[in-house]
């Protein structure tokens, strides 16, 4: 039976069920339905759009260059422009809407239902999906598609729940908004979110104290509202764009130098460095020498650059060195830059101010304001907590989702994700995850990982219904060995060097492990061509 759009008590009976209305989760309803099968998304959110329902703090915008932040099949980027090279929020929301104008999602789409958990029937083998709301579905298979970021993470805080202004994550900011102006801002964090809100705090606001623990090395994004001879530009070369973004590694028009930084001149590696970072964007991060993220000494000379670019904006020589160390705070690139268009400029305000909590942490949050190790109280409106996510697995592990023999996903893994292919764990059998932990993920632009990524799911789906087989599960020996391949890829790199969320380690007891895979868009590619190619090696199907 299948239930209407208001109708909880009813039990919806359906081939694929998939978790999220993001870019990933639009692709695979579109597809499938397309494909004649019985498929419905549950949403958590009012709205289309994923991440970019719920982000709509002050400044969120993406960073990707517009024109490859959407899709590229059915033509559905003929009659659509972004106005700014950097789409906001708001304009990214208008994208949504041009989706359900021209594939008409929605009426597939229960919004306002929270998946809460979900267990294996195996004598049927189908999910049993619950949801916070109490609808209840039945599906053959289950597709969760929640990015990378679905669990914001709030740090053990003293004192957070005195505080008697207003505070909020980026990640629950209020959707009418929060009017910033002649208010005394905190802003805890220096990750994308937080880069961003200053920008616009620092504008707005009355006051801005920004709450920095690691300098976060922000690059130049290179904003800028796009003419109509811009957008003509954009249409003639976007085919070509589209087609060679599923070639690079990190699913961009863009890709790193075939030549290594040490071989250079100081003369040829400063001038193709003010070559890259003329152009903005991500280019200072992917489309930079090749053994910058391998070669300690070729990893300083990008260091070296960009902290001298960046000190030449801050007129304090006292934060110059806590926002532009000279010496570099954890390698570069190693943490997912943030793209900045005034970010140091505004430190140079009388009414910006920056504490550095490495050196002197937060004590407590009092009523009114953030108390610090040094006795130091400072007044507040406004907190905002750009503490970032369980990244890339949180979104999983807080569903309670228990597999054959009963043991919740979390608990599983617990010690460390094991997930063939970065889409199944074994003893989930027919859940496949989009955008999941161990595969491209948080490495590569979003449409494009919903897209390519989305489609091996799509021709893994479409096999198993077209031929009757109903479970499909990944082998505890496959998802070793595909962990094995992804330890390897990343041992030789500098990414272990650092605590990021690439791997794991800025939550707390988690495992510290590369969450995405490191071998990059085109190598994944090939290695589920592979599997496909024997018959989905690693997977047993019934």
């Amino acid at each position: 039976m299948t239930a209407t759009a208001d109708t909880t008590a009813a039990v919806e009976e359906l081939d694929v069920l998939v978790i999220g209305a993001g870019f990933a989760g639009i692709y695979q309803l579109d597809r499938l339905r397309d494909l004649g099968y019985s498929v419905k998304i549950y949403e958590a959110g009012s709205g289309l759009g994923g991440i970019w329902y719920w982000n709509c703090y002050p400044g969120a915008r993406v960073d990707t260059e517009g024109p490859l932040y959407q899709f590229s099949y059915k033509d559905l980027w003929r009659d659509w422009e972004f106005r700014e090279l950097y789409p906001g929020w708001s304009e990214i929301r208008e994208y949504f809407d041009h989706l359900e104008e021209k594939l008409d999602v929605k009426k597939d789409i229960r919004f306002d239902t929270r998946v809460t958990g979900a267990e294996f029937d195996t004598e049927r083998d189908q999910w049993v999906v619950h949801t916070a709301n109490g609808r209840t579905a039945r599906c053959t298979f289950l597709v969760p598609c929640l990015g990378f970021a679905a669990k914001p993470y709030v740090p053990p805080i003293a004192g957070l729940e005195s505080f008697r202004g207003e505070c909020h994550h980026t990640a629950w900011w209020p959707q009418e908004g929060v009017d910033l102006t002649g208010k005394r801002v905190a802003v805890i964090g220096t990750g994308a979110s937080g880069v961003q809100v200053v920008q616009e705090s620092a504008r707005d606001a009355a006051e801005t104290t920004v709450f920095q623990r690691t300098p976060v090395l922000a690059i130049r994004m290179g904003q800028r509202t796009l003419t109509p001879q811009d957008q003509d530009e954009i249409k003639a070369g976007l085919p070509e764009r589209f087609a060679y973004r599923g070639d690079t590694f990190a699913g961009f028009d863009m890709d790193f130098i075939p030549r290594n930084a040490v071989d250079l001149t100081p003369e040829e590696r400063t001038a193709e460095y003010e070559r890259i970072w003329a152009a903005g964007g991500f280019r200072f991060w992917l489309a930079i020498f090749q053994d910058t993220l391998f070669d300690p000494a070729a990893n300083d000379h990008a260091y070296a650059f960009w902290r001298d670019k960046t000190r030449a904006r801050i007129d304090d020589p006292k934060v110059a060195d806590t926002l532009a160390p000279m010496e570099a705070p954890y390698p570069f690139g190693v943490k997912r830059p943030s793209l900045e268009q005034n970010y140091y400029d505004v430190f140079n305000q009388d009414d910006v101010h920056l504490v550095d909590i490495s050196e002197n942490p937060i004590d407590t949050l009092t009523p009114t304001g953030i108390r610090t190790a040094d006795g130091a109280e400072r007044e507040f409106d406004l907190i905002v907590l750009a503490t970032g996510f369980d990244s890339v697995t949180g979104g999983l592990t807080q569903l309670d989702i228990r597999g054959t023999d009963g043991t919740l996903l979390r608990d599983q893994w617990a010690g460390g994700v094991d997930a063939h292919l970065g889409i199944a764990t074994a003893n989930f059998p027919n859940m496949l995850f989009v955008y999941g932990p161990q595969s491209p993920s948080g490495f590569c632009n979003g449409p494009t990982c919903a897209e390519i990524q989305g489609e091996l799911i799509v021709e893994t789906l479409d096999h198993l219904l077209r031929n009757g087989h109903t479970r499909i599960e990944s082998t505890p020996e496959a998802d070793r060995t595909w962990s094995e391949h992804v330890a390897g890829l990343v041992e030789p790199t500098l990414f272990p060097l650092a605590k990021s969320w690439y791997m794991g380690a800025n939550i707390p007891g988690k495992a510290i492990q590369s969450l995405n895979y490191p071998g990059g868009l085109p190598s994944y590619r090939q290695q589920f061509a592979d599997a496909k190619a024997e018959g989905y090696a690693g997977f047993t199907i019934a």
